[in-house]
């Protein structure tokens, strides 16, 4: 069953992403384009290497903290479709 929550690593906040399970412990997350590149790398560890490989390398800088997924995509010159594609498929 999908629903829709915001999820903190710390555990359940409030409604924004889909998640393929319902317990914390399952949790597999739909990564979406309006996702802050921090927030995806705090909900798993294996995302820095997926992004890495896409091209993005700069994954500890302050803008990583402030900036979505489509915006980071657009200034590495990345098609936002391909890395979700990826980070939806290993992550």
């Amino acid at each position: 069953m999908s629903i829709s929550v915001n999820y903190d690593y710390n555990g359940w906040v409030s409604a924004k992403y889909k998640l393929n399970y319902k317990y914390k412990g399952d949790i597999k997350m739909s990564y979406t384009k309006d996702m802050i590149i921090g927030e995806i790398l705090k909900s798993n560890k294996d995302a820095e290497k997926v992004l890495m490989e896409c091209g993005m390398h700069c994954l500890g800088c302050p803008s990583s903290q402030m900036e979505s997924l489509e915006d980071a995509c657009m200034v590495h010159g990345l098609k936002v479709e391909d890395v979700l594609a990826k980070l939806n498929q290993e992550v």
